[in-house]
Parts: C-alpha cells; structure tokens; sequence
C-alpha cells in the first residue's frame, strides 16, 4: 500500500460528523441562468459562492471537473466538505459534459466564454472510466474510486399529459422527445443509447444521427448541448414531451418547483448496475493533498446521504476502495 492509499484511509476511518449546511439557489435565478455560468462556480469557506470566473480554475485551493449531472448536489456537498476542512479557503468546481472536459480541456487547451481553463484540475470525474483509463496512458492518473451510482428516468411534462408509461414508449409517433447528445453527453453515449438499442427503438428515435444542439430526427428527437439545462426547459415550454434524464435530474426539478415529473424506467433499462461515478486525482494537479481529503469526504456517511437526497444510489465499501487504473 503506497502513502496516498495509507493516507486515504486514515482520513476515511477519522472523519468527523458535522451538521449540513445548504446553500439554495432560487427558482428564478435558476430559470435566469442560461446554464454556462452556473456551470462554473467557486465556493468560498466563508459560504459566498461566485459564478462563471473561469480563472479560478489556475488559482483556486482545490478545483475540480466534475460529471454535469451532479451539479444540483454540489453546493450541499461543498459546504458540508468546507465546514470539516476550513483552511481550504476557495474550491473551484466546474459541472459539464465529462467527455468535453476530458477532450477539450484536459487533453489540450480549452477555454469557456473566451476565458481558457487549467488543463490541470486537482480531481476529475466522469460516468465513464474509460475517461480516467485514458489519463493513466497519458500517465496524469493513476488510481480512481467509484462514490455514487445513478439510473435512467423519462422526465415529463407535470401530470405526464401524454400518458408515458415506460421506455417503449419513446417508439411512439406523437412524441417530440429532448436527449443528450451521443457526442459529449455520457448520459446517452454510452447508457441511454445502449437502452435504445436494448428496446430496438435506436433507429427511430435517433436516425443513427450523431450531433449536438441539433434535430436527430426533425421535428422528433431533439440532441441537446446540455440536457440537464436544457430538456426540462424544453418540456415546461412545450417544444417537448419527454426525454432520457437521471432520476437524480427528476428530484431536483421537483424541488425546484419545476413544472416536471419522472417516469420510471424498469430495470435492467435503467441501467443502474453499470452506471457508477468514478473520480481520481490528477498528477498534475496544484493541490494534491487537498485533493485527496476530498477523495476521501466522499466515502463518509455524510457525503453519500446527501447525494442519496438527490435521487442518487449509494456507493458500497468496496465501489469506495481506491483501485489502479489499467
């Protein structure tokens, strides 16, 4: 065992139980925010919370790049983290696509709203190992744990005016159906897409069309950019009846007080055996210590019941083991 699992563990077996203090972003802001800047935000220990500085991703005190659709959970999370680790002053935490932040922000140079970004963030995460197996032949990462799951769900319209009782239905004729797109979403690429094609209804729903912002089907299926902003947009404003989501996406509209509801997906459709959330340190990181006591936060019992809170499917003990790549 080499001195970051040792310490790892140490840190697991000492944590300490604080209260949860959460921080709620309103309706309207969230309805006023096009989706970029609170994409990209840095939280303070003082509990002030910036958004959009892009910048502070080469000077913040941790930072991280994290899978999209955990962005409704992460205000709670970083404030319970910064309430047990207070000296960690700024935490820079950015919540998109996790395969655009691998290519286009990691791998070279990216840059958002004309601002570039660090291509070394402390932490990164993806629904995609094979995101993180790609580091480790870069030699950047060598060691990842999985720390929550999640399942597919079909959001609808509130009081589901189209009747939607499952995932077959998406074959039907009169619906305009909002998914993620195959090229950057890994909601779709690599999970609601393999559901598609489970059910025999690929084809149809998407053409085999393989774009973003685009009509894969026109007039019927809708790829969005990002659709954990987008399709619950699109469905309140009636451009659509239903789209691929995770149930965790469903409980936050609902808390939201959004005009929304869920569609249980069966399993093994909802592909919640195969869906797990995997993070692991960067070699190139500045802040690898504080890194790693948020690695280990998350294995706490605090930390997965607020993610549990949020719609999403606890991790074991041993999804939470520190493991090498390959």
């Amino acid at each position: 065992m080499n001195f970051k699992q040792l310490a790892m563990m140490t840190l697991l077996a000492t944590g300490l139980s604080f209260s949860v203090s959460a921080f709620a972003q309103s309706k309207d802001a969230a309805e006023a925010d096009a989706g970029e800047g609170h994409d990209y935000r840095t939280f303070y220990s003082d509990g002030k919370i910036e958004y959009g500085k892009v910048s502070d991703s080469y000077k913040a005190e941790l930072v991280m790049y994290l899978a999209g659709n955990q962005f409704m959970a992460m205000e709670e999370v970083i404030s319970d983290f910064q309430q047990k680790n207070p000296d960690i002053k700024s935490i820079y935490v950015e919540t998109i696509p996790p395969g655009q932040i691998l290519n286009g922000q990691i791998l070279k140079q990216g840059s958002i709203n004309g601002q570039n970004t660090a291509q070394n963030p402390d932490l990164f995460a993806s629904v995609n190992l094979g995101h993180l197996k790609k580091l480790n032949q870069q030699g950047t990462m060598h060691d990842y744990s999985i720390y929550t799951h999640n399942k597919l769900e079909l959001m609808v319209a509130k009081g589901n005016p189209k009747n939607i009782k499952g995932p077959q239905d998406l074959g039907r004729d009169d619906l305009v159906q909002s998914h993620p797109n195959p090229l950057t979403e890994g909601i779709f690429k690599f999970y609601g897409s393999q559901m598609l094609k489970d059910l025999g209804l690929h084809e149809k729903v998407t053409a085999n069309k393989m774009c973003k912002g685009c009509w894969a089907v026109e007039g019927k299926t809708y790829f969005t950019e990002r659709h954990h902003r987008e399709t619950p947009h699109r469905i309140e404003n009636g451009e659509a009846d239903v789209g691929i989501v995770w149930t965790s996406e469903v409980i936050h509209a609902q808390k939201e007080g959004r005009q929304v509801e869920g569609v249980a997906i069966p399993d093994p459709y909802n592909m919640r055996d195969k869906v797990g959330y995997a993070i692991g340190s960067l070699q190139t990181g500045r802040n690898p210590y504080n890194a790693m006591r948020f690695m280990s936060y998350l294995g706490t019992e605090q930390a997965q019941n607020i993610y549990q809170s949020y719609g999403f499917v606890k991790a074991s003990t041993e999804d939470l083991k520190l493991k090498p790549l390959k």
